[in-house]
């Protein structure tokens, strides 16, 4: 080859060295490939798939960090340097809010494990290139690659273990997945940016129907919709060289093949939305057993963390029981009759966990704004709350002044007419509308309303 060699960029004579030598791994490179439905348009019809929903996955994660209210340091990861979202107030309205971005952040999730497995497949054939780059452009391109592949498939194996309860990675799994999420981010943002065109040109390349011809044509509908595996040719060769040199016999149709990945995403689907629904359609959620319906009764809806695995003593919650009430340098101490004997509000909220599954109950008891109204603080700029919970990441909450001063934000004494099960919170638990439920404190033990001078 001569110094000119188009295949090459600078410095040619590194690529070209390169190129002489063996790969390290003989027998995997481009020959192997040989699925004639490999190509430019399948890639790019799994792009464009996931291209719509993996913003909105991106999206509503970080929607869910800022609802955990990193601006009082209990979010986690704690501290993120300046990956730090800008500080706001996460809001009471819709209740519902932290219900849907958390659920779809979940359920999405799952949804586009089958296409994300069928985009890796579609351009395997790039991860055994040899030489694997013949320029400092390709370079660049194929490290975006390694973080883009290992950034997404590192949150959807720490997701999944998560919601499934299964710490088996050993290390915290909210900073590994933040941090994870913000290197897929990037790679993401820098591939779409890099590819957007060569898909965009792909999905156009050839018409969705293979017959154009409209019904009443002379062509059943039907038929237009069926592509029959001699039609399954492969594409013509393309720049990106996923298009095999040597293609096999094809024992399933591009359309057959996409089918496929979209009957598994739908499957996954229904196996998991019904997490964030109540009713008959939580026995549908077999893939998150910790989402399902426990019993019938008032209080048999899911629970994230029950009152044994907490270490609450029956002592604890029993007669003896008292909430200690503190804010504007006083003190009150209140038992469950007292609290009973006060003005009781209902509402109906979801509390939502952020391994996705969510549930709506009514909840009656005393707002909180009362209670900061008791000890003289009518304007609260936010309130911890205490559990009788002595460990764990999650045994105190610091509730913001929206959430403390909604008219629906209540420390619970009741659910669905009845008491309080130990597991759900008994004596008393905080209820906020749109909040993460692990900042609805349960067992709870204290309430220190802090104003501005505090």
């Amino acid at each position: 080859m001569g110094l000119t060699d188009r295949r090459f960029g600078f410095p040619q004579r590194w690529w070209r060295a390169l190129d002489r030598h063996r790969p390290p791994v003989p027998g995997l490179g481009g020959d192997r490939w040989r699925s004639p439905l490999r190509g430019p348009r399948l890639t790019a019809i799994f792009g464009a798939v996931l291209l719509a929903g993996l913003p909105l996955v991106i999206i509503t994660g970080l929607l869910d960090y800022a609802a955990y209210g990193p601006q009082f340091g209990q979010a986690l990861p704690r501290d993120v340097g300046w990956l730090r979202l800008p500080p706001f107030d996460w809001p009471t309205r819709p209740s519902w809010l932290f219900r849907v971005t958390q659920g779809l952040h979940v359920t999405l999730g799952i949804i586009l494990i089958p296409v994300v497995l069928a985009k890796l497949w579609s351009v395997i054939p790039k991860l055994f290139v040899w030489p694997p780059a013949r320029s400092l452009a390709q370079v660049l391109e194929r490290l975006s690659l390694l973080l883009l592949v290992g950034g997404i498939l590192f949150e959807i194996a720490t997701g999944l273990l998560n919601i499934q309860y299964a710490y088996l990675f050993g290390f915290d799994f909210y900073t590994a997945h933040y941090f994870g999420a913000w290197v897929f981010i990037g790679a993401f943002v820098a591939h779409v940016a890099l590819k957007l065109p060569r898909m965009i040109s792909a999905l156009r390349s050839r018409p969705t129907l293979r017959h154009p011809r409209l019904p009443g044509q002379g062509e059943p509908l039907r038929a237009t919709l069926r592509t029959p595996l001699a039609d399954s040719r492969p594409e013509a060769p393309d720049p990106d060289e996923l298009v095999p040199t040597a293609p096999g016999t094809p024992t399933v149709s591009r359309r057959g093949a996409v089918a496929l990945v979209g009957g598994l995403s739908l499957l996954l689907g229904a196996l998991t939305a019904g997490q964030t629904l109540d009713g008959g359609w939580r026995r549908t959620a077999l893939l998150l057993p910790r989402g399902r319906q426990l019993d019938s009764g008032p209080n048999g809806f899911p629970v994230n963390r029950t009152a044994v695995a907490a270490g609450i003593r029956p002592d604890e919650t029993g007669p003896q029981w008292r909430l200690t009430v503190r804010g504007g340098g006083r003190l009150v101490t209140l038992d469950r009759p007292r609290l009973i004997a006060m003005s009781q509000h209902t509402a109906r909220l979801p509390i939502s966990c952020v391994e996705g599954w969510s549930t709506l109950q009514t909840w009656s008891g005393v707002r909180l704004r009362d209670l900061a109204a008791l000890v003289g603080v009518t304007d609260p700029a936010s309130a911890r709350v205490r559990s009788l919970e002595q460990a764990g990441q999650f045994n105190q909450a610091i509730l913001q002044a929206n959430q403390v001063l909604d008219g629906d934000s209540l420390l619970a004494l009741r659910v669905n007419g009845a008491d309080l099960s130990a597991d759900h919170g008994f004596p008393a638990r905080v209820i906020i509308p749109a909040i993460p439920g692990v900042h609805c404190t349960k067992w709870v033990a204290e309430i220190d309303f802090r104003t501005d001078s505090q």
